[in-house]
């Protein structure tokens, strides 16, 4: 057999899809015959009819149905090449759909994209943020996810870009009211609020973990609010009503958050950016990407100098008493 002309294969799939050279020449600006001589060269390249032709039209043999199949992939497939070559020629631009979570879209990540815009003005983002549902990746309802569990679809590409803990924070407006728990015991007289899940699961495990940390072992405190959104404990806490465990990253933005305990660390969370096999070489998805790893190596920067400034603060307290 002899090389396959790749426009007769667009001939043959366009003849097809029309069941006519008449229909598939007009689509094609040949002629009828011109049409029919491509399709007969192409069955005699590949030594086999791929055509029944009848006075009411073309019916795809057999073999033609089944090969028929496989031009519409490798079609789809050269698109896809010459898509992704496009991508890797062009400036980063076009729309960009990222979905997380509403606490971290919108503590952290919201806060951030107007650098991102300066740097990327071409790139049109759109942030889903939604907490109880998923959106498929694979089917293209977002370009890429901020995720805090690993995928389960291995078509899925993920990269761990981070890991978050969870640490105790109240607000300075609560703070003015109460005295600050010198203990851990002393929690049990302050007004906590944690997650309550009687609408769907919490997002990590142990979420809760501030109701038994450092209780006897089967106790635990009672909460003076439980909410099923992070998003929503955090402007609790902001706005004065207690005390909570909180992804560290919903601090960075508020002046007010005061945190509690700072040797005392909760569960951790691993941060996952997930997109799809075929956006691999996307310049829209290498941009978003490399931009949140070194938004995270700066917040990280962030909170350890603010750490040392706190230590400091305890150590020169400590010595005037």
């Amino acid at each position: 057999m002899h090389d396959v002309d790749w426009r007769r294969l667009r001939t043959f799939q366009i003849v097809a899809d029309l069941c006519s050279f008449t229909k598939a020449g007009r689509e094609l600006g040949l002629t009828q015959s011109a049409v029919s001589r491509q399709i007969a060269a192409l069955e005699q390249d590949l030594g086999t009819s791929l055509f029944i032709r009848s006075g009411s039209g073309l019916v795809l043999t057999d073999k033609g149905e089944y090969f028929s199949l496989s031009v519409r992939e490798m079609s789809k497939h050269l698109a896809l090449g010459l898509s992704r070559l496009n991508e890797l020629k062009a400036k980063p631009e076009g729309p960009l759909r990222i979905t997380t979570t509403v606490g971290f879209g919108s503590a952290w990540l919201t806060g951030r994209i107007n650098r991102f815009h300066s740097l990327y003005p071409d790139i049109q983002v759109s942030l889903l943020l939604t907490d109880n549902v998923d959106l498929d990746i694979s089917n293209r309802q977002a370009d890429c996810a901020i995720r805090f569990q690993p995928p389960t679809d291995l078509n899925l590409v993920r990269k761990q870009i981070a890991t978050f803990s969870y640490k105790i924070f109240s607000s300075k407006r609560y703070l003015s009211k109460r005295s600050a728990p010198k203990t851990l015991d002393d929690l049990a007289d302050h007004d906590l609020i944690v997650y309550g899940s009687e609408v769907g699961g919490p997002p990590i495990e142990r979420i809760n973990w501030i109701l038994g940390e450092g209780m006897p072992e089967g106790t635990k405190r009672v909460p003076a609010l439980r909410v099923n959104s992070v998003y929503g404990i955090y402007r609790a806490v902001e706005s004065g009503m207690g005390i909570a465990a909180l992804p560290f990253y919903m601090s960075e933005r508020s002046d007010d958050l005061v945190e509690l305990f700072p040797e005392v660390e909760g569960p951790t969370i691993p941060v996952y950016f997930v997109y799809p096999e075929e956006l691999i070489p996307s310049r829209r998805i290498e941009a978003v990407r490399d931009f949140l790893i070194e938004e995270i190596k700066a917040s990280w920067a962030t909170k350890e100098k603010r750490q040392r400034e706190q230590a400091s603060l305890s150590q020169q307290h400590a010595t005037e008493e």
